[in-house]
């Protein structure tokens, strides 16, 4: 499974001459930390998805003029006039006749192998695709999968979809799509074949273990959404599931903190926020979770380039906290916990409003800007790190939980059930704080019976198990020191 930057909205074509507003965060990649399909596939590319969040862009160039900053730019335009040299040379005396738009593509792409590995060049297919997920609803089947030795392989198939209806089940591999054979293509090829129009048919092909034929099934792409809060029960403790963040996940978290107070003759014993495998999603979204939980405080710091770009953002007092202010809460992590998800996990568990249980997560902690440079094309760009409200960097660290609680894992997933984290990456940035290089298990079991992450987290809030971590006391003596800048 892999895991994605931050999926988030995207700036607009710069204009000539327009001035931009800044240091406001309009909202939030999704990992090369989990590049993952996601319902029709959602296909994760390195900036569409792990805190990747939607900053103004800055305007214009540096009016600096230092005799420093001349050398610079000379320099700058004679290795561009290199680069001029070299594309006429290959374009015609190489022996294959490379077209041009191919040859500045792998140019462009080239570039930002330079920088880190949440940075990247976007092409159509996968503006277009960030931005689907962005607004969090498609065409698709409903199938989470990520690209494993050439072959697509299901990571999961998504609750009520085409996919889960028809049987595919997690492990099962996807040979064939409309007949064309899956090996050797890439997400983003992956991604155009299984979105469509819906109520648009499909056919794949898919080799299960244990089953001698492939498995040939005819499915009908529908809406699929991403991001939204799901309510279950385990006995009488509500769980809120969120699988990841689109632009909708604030809206479905409250109809459903609603829905668990009212269906209670008082208020819930407590709350279970489930965010194993949320591999982030548009950061606005990720602070307006937050603040659902939080009356007051920073929810998170974000700092740029310059010690002097620093951000807060800000809890206020609303109707949701206040609905919850006396319910303890349990928030479930794992290393499939990741950037905008991280955000969450880490202001809870600083002001002390909530108890982590599971293991530790992926430690993406860097904000990514999309710049639009066309109407189908862009950049992103990782432009500031992130700090919990202690000050504490998620960047190559990820968040330790208060208890940790390993899950199980059954023979046929050893070996497959942990990834490890942003810093195990080859062109992570660097963590400010230190880094920790680890796996991370990622398993969470179908069966909720054998979750027991999930079902140690029932039992703390039913009272028939007891850790000194829970409930979380925000006035005690174990809150964290929060620091203001």
């Amino acid at each position: 499974m892999n895991i994605d930057p931050t999926v988030s909205q995207v700036s607009a074509p710069r204009q000539p001459r327009a001035k931009r507003p800044r240091g406001r965060d309009l909202s939030s990649k999704r990992l090369p930390a989990m590049a993952r399909l996601a319902a029709a596939i959602t296909v994760v590319a390195s900036c569409a998805a792990a805190a990747l969040a939607q900053l103004p862009l800055e305007g214009g160039a540096t009016n600096e003029r230092s005799p420093e900053t001349s050398q610079k730019r000379a320099l700058s335009y004679r290795q561009l006039a290199l680069f001029g040299d070299v594309l006429e040379q290959v374009r015609n005396r190489h022996v294959g006749a490379p077209k041009d738009q191919e040859l500045i593509r792998a140019a462009i792409e080239g570039m930002f192998m330079a920088l880190d590995a949440h940075s990247s060049y976007l092409p159509p297919e996968r503006f277009d695709e960030m931005r689907r997920q962005d607004a969090g609803k498609f065409g698709g089947l409903g199938i989470e999968a990520t690209v494993e030795d050439g072959m697509v392989k299901v990571t999961a198939p998504i609750e009520d979809t085409p996919a889960e209806r028809a049987g595919i089940k997690a492990n099962d591999r996807i040979v064939e799509i409309d007949g064309q054979p899956t090996s050797g293509k890439s997400l983003e090829q992956m991604g155009a074949m299984f979105l469509g129009e819906v109520g648009s048919h499909v056919e794949v092909a898919i080799v299960r273990e244990g089953v001698a034929k492939p498995i040939r099934l005819k499915l009908t792409r529908e809406f699929i959404t991403l991001g939204i809060a799901r309510l279950t029960y385990v006995q009488t403790v509500p769980v809120i599931r969120l699988t990841s963040f689109s632009g909708q996940s604030y809206d479905g978290l409250e109809r459903v903190i609603r829905e668990a107070v009212s269906r209670a003759e008082r208020s819930p014993a407590g709350i279970i926020l489930d965010l194993r495998n949320n591999g982030g999603g548009p950061i606005d979204q990720a602070r307006r979770v937050a603040d659902a939980f939080l009356a007051r405080g920073a929810i998170f710091y974000s700092r740029g380039r310059d010690e002097n770009q620093t951000s807060r953002y800000e809890a206020v007092p609303d109707e949701i906290d206040a609905l919850i202010t006396a319910v303890p809460v349990i928030v479930l992590i794992n290393g499939g916990t990741a950037s905008a998800a991280e955000i969450v996990a880490g202001a809870l568990q600083d002001h002390r409003r909530a108890t982590l249980v599971g293991t530790r997560t992926f430690g993406k902690g860097v904000i990514q800007t999309v710049i639009a440079l066309g109407e189908h094309t862009g950049v992103c760009l990782t432009t500031a790190r992130i700090y919990t409200p202690s000050n504490r960097s998620i960047q190559a660290l990820g968040i330790m939980p208060d208890i940790e609680v390993v899950q199980t894992v059954p023979e046929a997933f050893r070996g497959k059930d942990a990834i490890p984290g942003e810093a195990g990456l080859a062109r992570h940035l660097p963590g400010e704080q230190g880094e920790a290089t680890f796996t991370s298990s990622i398993y969470v079991p179908l069966d909720r019976a054998d979750d027991q992450q999930l079902q140690y987290a029932v039992k703390l809030i039913l009272r028939q198990a007891h850790h000194e971590a829970f409930p979380a006391e925000p006035e005690t003596d174990r809150a964290r020191h929060l620091r203001r800048y």
